[in-house]
């Protein structure tokens, strides 16, 4: 990141942007003043304007050149906060431990990554056994200077022989694929392109692998392109991507995805077919008999339910799914008679929502959720319950691994004030042992967590999980407070450990975290009443949680702060935009705030299902009623308001946090300041180097430190 110097006195002129001095005799600040353009479009007979269209371009001079002096305006604020460098300082403290993934088993080899304590990527190893020393066998450190090139996924041939891997530069979606032999630790020549939301699929005899990609975009449209008309394919070992064998389209469906995986005994090639981001799916399979593609049977066609593939006995297959079962069950489908009236329920719909299931030991092995916190129960395959795991306290299931034939499972848990620990499940005495747990400098009973639940409007209770510092007087009025939340897309928040919130309770402040609805932690009804034309309940339930925190004397007005990423920067805009009054500072980032044009871009139209889309005239009123861009008005007191995006962010596209800022800052009316920090080789989150964590966080706090008075 760069903090650069800048002369008092600058100002300079171009085409699109003029910067004005930075702060003024009355230390106000000065934005820049953004080139508006004469751009109208007609919704269905609604006239709406798109004064700054034209930052949608991230490749033009003007919008880099607009980029640039945001940057310096923001970097300038941010470098003059004096507590600033000392959050940094405590900050790389906290992050500077040992972090490791859940080790998993393949080919008969253990692999693991670790992450010492501030490299920019974690490092992948491999060992024999768990007595064996393990060996490094992919480094991301080094595959870039600075740290932006990130590794996304990998897969590991059934013969332990190969390991296919992904990467990520810059935080884009777009991955790159290589092959690596294992005992040498040597690249092969393969090196496959164009890839999004995809992994790698081994065949059984280790000759290749099954995966899906989308047709190349046109240079420089790598932001703008929609990605339609993915395919799968299957890449030989050792031969050009252009000799790949084409396995499945569907030319007719241009917004329909494919997740293809071979099953552990290698008899069915399964594809999950997608469409966007609706809950809902289409299952078909393939028959190898020893071949690479066969006849493609359409198993589960009538996108009637969510259904997740969890294992197969030979023709029986098992799935989770919420048909007529909005907590979700496991059933089982003979493929050779799939007829409806032969489908088995194994495990039925309960009172807690199942929000996994590994097949382990040859046992079911099901993560549910109570009241937005985890449990784990172990079935049999019958159904019939064998134990529940006993966890450490309330919190989450961070990971599960384990095989089909092992005897152990590994699985993580975490909480608000528990770094993620591992323990090793053994089935035979159905008890945990300790595995894995890192040291943070930092006492975890110094902090406590409470669930505490608000009212939203039509009398639903909403859960808020609270966590704070012992002995800080809880009902004071005057405690700073960061409001957070989600909710979209079926995704929970559930507890667990940040160090940046950690950071956040040892300076004081009290983080709250919401469980609005939208989000899918009591089902698929609570999902649905978050969506379409329901989608202002999400903001009703947020307002609610803020305005309980202050009414209980929780926090104030003057010391609240809401945040939220993604659909939850969507979250934070219209909620600044319908409540300005209620918060004192806002910090939403790379969010979706242009509700009209969403659609446009890259992946955005596969979030219809959950926002609806403006070409519709029914949805373009509730879209229009709550789009943060669209619903600034001029003359208000906005928040003080940090906004966070990046300039290689390829899902949301950083013109939604462009033009929000520009307008935002023609609309702000009193001295609060509302600023644009824009993260150069950096997308939407997913991979962003250590350094780059750090520095980003330790300006948010520093930006709540100065607007909430913070002492």
């Amino acid at each position: 990141m760069m903090y650069s110097a800048v002369k008092s006195a600058l100002f300079f002129v171009t085409s699109g942007v003029i910067l004005f001095s930075l702060l003024s005799c009355s230390g106000k600040i000065k934005y820049p003043v953004t080139k508006e353009v004469d751009v109208v479009d007609d919704y269905h007979g609604t006239k709406v304007a798109d004064p700054y269209r034209w930052l949608e371009d991230d490749n033009s001079a003007e919008t880099k050149q607009w980029v640039e002096a945001e940057n310096k305006v923001t970097f300038a604020y941010l470098k003059k906060i004096p507590q600033r460098k000392k959050i940094e300082k405590r900050l790389t403290e906290l992050w500077d431990y040992e972090k490791y993934s859940l080790p998993y088993k393949e080919g008969g080899l253990y692999f693991f990554s670790k992450n010492d304590g501030l490299q920019n990527q974690p490092v992948l190893y491999v060992q024999e056994s768990f007595e064996a020393e393990p060996r490094v066998l992919i480094d991301p450190n080094k595959f870039s200077e600075d740290g932006t090139i990130a590794l996304t996924t990998t897969s590991v041939s059934k013969n332990g022989k190969y390991i296919m891997y992904g990467t990520a530069s810059g935080g884009s979606d777009w991955q790159e694929f290589k092959v690596k032999e294992i005992a040498t630790g040597k690249d092969l020549a393969d090196h496959l392109k164009w890839i999004k939301f995809s992994g790698g699929s081994w065949s059984r005899d280790s000759q290749g692998f099954y995966y899906s990609r989308y047709p190349e975009p046109k240079e420089g449209e790598e932001l703008q392109q929609q990605n339609r008309f993915p395919k799968v394919y299957f890449h030989r070992v050792g031969t050009d991507q252009s000799d790949d064998e084409l396995i499945y389209e569907d030319p007719t469906q241009p917004d329909w995805g494919f997740s293809a995986f071979v099953t552990d005994d290698g008899r069915y090639l399964v594809l999950h077919v997608w469409q966007g981001t609706d809950r809902r799916n289409r299952i078909y399979y393939v028959k190898l008999n020893g071949s690479r593609q066969g006849r493609v049977i359409k198993l589960l066609n009538d996108f009637d339910a969510g259904y997740q593939y969890i294992d197969n006995d030979g023709s029986l297959f098992y799935f989770q799914t919420d048909l007529n079962a909005p907590k979700s069950k496991v059933i089982a489908i003979d493929v050779r008679r799939p007829n409806r009236l032969n489908w088995k329920t194994v495990i039925p719909e309960r009172d807690d929502v199942l929000s996994g299931v590994n097949v382990i030991n040859n046992k079911l092995v099901a993560v549910y959720m109570h009241n937005a916190h985890n449990l784990i129960k172990i079935f049999e395959k019958s159904g019939s319950l064998v134990n529940e795991v006993a966890l450490p306290a309330i919190g989450s299931v961070a990971g599960i691994s384990g095989k089909k034939e092992d005897s152990e499972m590994f699985y993580g848990f975490t909480s608000f004030s528990y770094p993620t620990r591992h323990y090793r499940y053994d089935f035979a005495a159905g008890e945990s042992t300790l595995f894995r747990s890192p040291e943070v400098k930092f006492n975890p009973e110094d902090f406590e967590t409470q669930q505490i639940f608000c009212e939203s409007k039509g009398g639903v209770k909403v859960p808020i999980f609270i966590t704070y510092k012992k002995g800080i007087d809880l009902k004071s009025g005057n405690n700073p407070t960061y409001l957070y939340g989600y909710g979209g897309f079926n995704i929970s928040l559930t507890p667990s450990f940040s160090v940046s919130n950690l950071q956040w309770m040892e300076m004081g402040g009290i983080y709250a975290m919401a469980n609005i609805r939208g989000g899918g932690e009591y089902g698929v009804e609570w999902y649905k009443q978050g969506t379409l034309a329901n989608k202002q309940n999400v903001f009703n339930d947020f307002i609610a949680a803020a305005e309980y925190l202050i009414a209980e004397g929780y926090t104030s007005k003057e010391k609240l702060a809401i945040g939220g990423g993604s659909n939850g920067g969507l979250l934070v805009g219209a909620c600044m935009t319908q409540r300005p009054d209620l918060y004192a500072a806002a910090l939403p980032a790379v969010g979706v705030m242009d509700m009209l044009r969403y659609h446009k871009f890259t992946i955005g139209w596969a979030w219809a299902s959950d926002y609806g889309r403006s070409d519709d005239p029914e949805q373009f009123m509730f879209l229009y009623a709550y789009s943060p861009y669209h619903n600034l008005k001029e003359g208000t007191c906005y928040p003080a308001t940090l906004v966070t995006t990046a300039d290689h962010d390829d899902r949301v596209v950083p013109a939604h946090s462009f033009k929000f800022a520009a307008r935002l800052q023609k609309c702000q009316i009193c001295d609060k300041p509302v600023l644009i920090r824009i993260e150069t080789r950096a997308g939407h989150g997913a991979g962003k180097p250590t350094g780059k964590q750090i520095e980003e966080q330790a300006d948010k706090w520093a930006f709540l430190v100065k607007n909430l008075e913070m002492k």
